[in-house]
């Protein structure tokens, strides 16, 4: 948390330090599969307390920076792919935060949103479940998992799958039907009521604890660790959903803005066919596309971000720009690979890296045509509202 400015002043400080201290670690042997090992994270976070960097887009006073701040802030971290984790701004924590500092009461913030506003706790949003369980993926009215009223208690049980930093978190949300409808748990983690099955082999690979399949089994929670009140939890998953979704756009542009200087820089020392790489029309087309993509992403983040400095739910704005920015993204971080060959796809670099994250973006916090699903169908409200029969 830190108060060393308005949102680019911040976010100039974050960036020099992301280049100059973290960017180094992209080469740690403590780099997995599975994202930084904890040693790793602990090491990176400890340099950021020492820049009062750490969580920067809250104040010292737990106020929120505005979400266009917060786009100023977050890009800036995205300049490698260990940025947001060193900084405390990575997902899932980032949404999570936001979602406690709105919805949980006095005793739940100092217990479960206080050490991970200080980075000394990682989380973990137990929502999506198993495709083979029949459970919620990407439509969670299909959520299986139960929880049922024993006294002061309630009991739990059900699996969750992609759950990302399961593996590490000592905080968790448990999303779970109840008579009352979906509702919202916070828990301690470890629990050995939830049983990590495995964690999965994914194609990204930048965070912590990478993405488990879980079995809760009879796990116990005592009824004031309810987020919110029973049945509710549909109605909190909006509030952390469009702020989320949209910080991984602001993430993933400053990761496709280091690629493309990378592959820049590549593209102006290397000859072929007796000239610069950038002389050849068909990079240098490429590279003013980044340029042109970059500038169309970036304004359309600052939109949805002062969408929700308004107040609004945003639902529809962040639904468009995940879509937008995730496939224009895309194509950059292809073109970045492209324009440098066989280096692109190797790991000298970190474009290859960029490659695989972005790719993953476009499905997780829901995939590109679940957003257009659902924008078809308020496009088809609206008109019939408009012009009924």
């Amino acid at each position: 948390m830190t108060d060393i400015g308005d949102g680019a002043a911040v976010a100039a400080r974050v960036e020099a330090f992301v280049r100059e201290k973290i960017v180094p670690f992209e080469r740690d042997a403590r780099l997995g599969a599975h994202g930084p090992e904890e040693s790793l994270v602990v090491e990176m976070r400890d340099l950021a307390r020492a820049e009062g960097l750490m969580t920067p887009h809250i104040r010292a006073d737990g106020g929120h920076y505005a979400h266009r701040d917060v786009a100023k802030i977050l890009r800036a971290s995205g300049v490698s792919p260990l940025g947001p984790v060193a900084l405390n701004v990575a997902a899932p924590d980032e949404g999570n935060m936001f979602l406690l500092g709105h919805a949980a009461g006095p005793e739940q913030k100092e217990r479960f949103l206080a050490p991970m506003l200080t980075g000394e706790a990682r989380s973990a949003f137990f929502m999506t479940e198993p495709a083979e369980d029949g459970g919620a993926g990407s439509d969670p009215s299909l959520l299986s998992t139960k929880a049922t009223r024993d006294g002061n208690h309630w009991v739990i049980e059900g699996r969750k799958a992609f759950i990302t930093g399961a593996v590490g978190a000592k905080v968790g949300i448990v999303m779970a039907m109840t008579e009352e409808g979906a509702t919202m748990f916070l828990v301690d983690l470890p629990d050995p009521a939830i049983r990590i099955e495995r964690v999965l082999d994914t194609i990204d690979s930048s965070m912590p604890g990478g993405h488990a399949v879980v079995t809760i089994d009879r796990l116990r929670v005592p009824a004031d660790q309810i987020l919110g009140q029973p049945g509710q939890g549909f109605k909190l998953a909006q509030i952390r959903l469009a702020p989320a979704r949209l910080t991984h756009c602001m993430r993933w542009h400053g990761a496709c803005v280091r690629a493309n200087e990378i592959a820049t820089a590549y593209a102006v020392k290397r000859q072929a066919f007796g000239k610069l790489l950038i002389d050849h029309e068909g990079v240098g087309f490429m590279l003013a596309e980044n340029m042109i993509d970059l500038k169309q992403t970036e304004l359309m983040i600052d939109w949805c971000a002062g969408v929700l400095d308004t107040g609004a739910d945003g639902g529809v704005e962040s639904s468009m720009t995940k879509v937008a920015v995730s496939e224009t993204l895309m194509r950059i971080a292809d073109r970045c690979v492209q324009v440098m060959g066989g280096t692109g796809v190797s790991g000298d670099t970190i474009v290859e890296q960029v490659f695989r994250e972005v790719r993953a973006f476009r499905i997780y916090d829901g995939p590109t045509e679940v957003h257009k699903w659902s924008l078809a169908k308020k496009i088809k409200r609206k008109a019939l509202a408009e012009n009924p029969a």
